[in-house]
């Protein structure tokens, strides 16, 4: 039985930087200026992002 290091794990993830696992989903809520209600916003985006998601009106 073959078996991997872990330093050969750590490797494999460093390859692995552009995958999903970068990415989080974020829901933002909206408010309507005439009726009051608010409807949500929900993207993919990736995780160093989010601060920029937030911060536009």
């Amino acid at each position: 039985m073959a078996k991997v290091s872990k330093n050969a794990r750590v490797a494999q993830r460093s390859a692995n930087a552009g995958s999903g696992r970068d990415h989080v989903k974020v829901i933002k809520p909206i408010k309507d200026p005439k009726t009051g209600k608010y409807t949500y916003k929900e993207v993919m985006i990736h995780k160093d992002k989010v601060k920029e998601f937030f911060g536009k009106k």
